[in-house]
């Protein structure tokens, strides 16, 4: 019973200890690179389609890699069901409480639907006045995007794995409420440090309470019965690329992806000879 409750106390703390760490790596030489290849590619998207047509090739691509990677992953994840799944599903069924059962109900709604209709829409309208002297419909589009994004991929992975779901619940593969979550507040997030200069520590801050609600929704749908242990591992590698892929089409809609300075290279002293 108290292992359960410190897999609860690990789901805040992880999060809290590991995004701050993660944060303070600075990028070296290969990341470096890694970033200009992704600006110049940014670049001739842009100069093709303009910075709409960009985010939405970006957005298109993106959607397309991670069907990719997911599916896969979610075949082998489906693979263990017998040895990983049903046996965390009987240890926690056997051991619920009532009190503690009502509490991680209460929460793992957050993940749902309909609440998050009402965060999109409310932050969508907020970010729009507050933007009304750029380019305010940026929020208006992308955040309802990501809502829609994430509700049409997550059911494509779904209907390609088709793995079932626990016998207390219909929830699938990948875990919809963690992925609900990364993608709308991690969305308000970057609004957030595009909207205000948010210093780096304040950006850190950000993003850690957003993966800690991720992290704290996945143990809450183990908890309630909704999802088998697998299906929230997949969910939250979902959520974190899917997430990736609308941060950085929205980037490119802003205009925050520039492309690289190209260094000045001095010209070849020309050799002369003397007749």
């Amino acid at each position: 019973m108290i292992l359960i409750y410190a897999l609860g106390a690990l789901s805040v703390l992880l999060p809290v200890l590991l995004v701050p760490a993660l944060a303070r790596r600075v990028p070296g030489v290969r990341a470096g690179r890694t970033a200009q290849r992704l600006r110049v590619a940014v670049a001739g998207l842009t100069a093709a389609f303009g910075r709409v047509g960009a985010a939405l090739v970006v957005l298109l691509a993106g959607c397309a890699a991670v069907v990719a990677i997911c599916w896969p992953l979610g075949e082998a994840l489906a693979s263990l069901e017998p040895q990983v799944d049903h046996p965390v599903f009987d240890y926690v069924h056997a051991r619920r409480v009532d009190a503690w059962a009502d509490v991680n109900s209460f929460y793992t709604a957050l993940g749902d639907r309909y609440p998050l209709k009402w965060v999109t829409g409310v932050a969508a309208v907020v970010f729009a006045v507050l933007w009304r002297h750029r380019r305010w419909w940026i929020p208006l589009v992308v955040l309802p995007l990501q809502f829609g994004v994430e509700q049409y991929v997550q059911a494509i992975l779904a209907t390609m794995v088709d793995r079932g779901h626990p016998p207390t619940d219909l929830g699938t593969y990948p875990s919809g409420g963690c992925a609900r979550i990364m993608m709308t507040f991690g969305t308000i997030a970057v609004l957030a440090m595009l909207t205000w200069r948010v210093p780096r520590g304040g950006r850190v801050a950000l993003m850690t309470g957003v993966v800690t609600l991720v992290s704290m929704e996945g143990y809450t749908r183990i908890y309630a019965e909704k999802h088998w242990f697998t299906d929230v591992i997949g969910g939250w590698i979902f959520a974190v690329l899917l997430f990736g892929v609308t941060a950085l089409a929205l980037l490119v809609a802003e205009g925050r992806i520039r492309p690289p300075v190209e260094r000045d290279t001095p010209a070849p002293h020309r050799v002369t000879t003397g007749t």
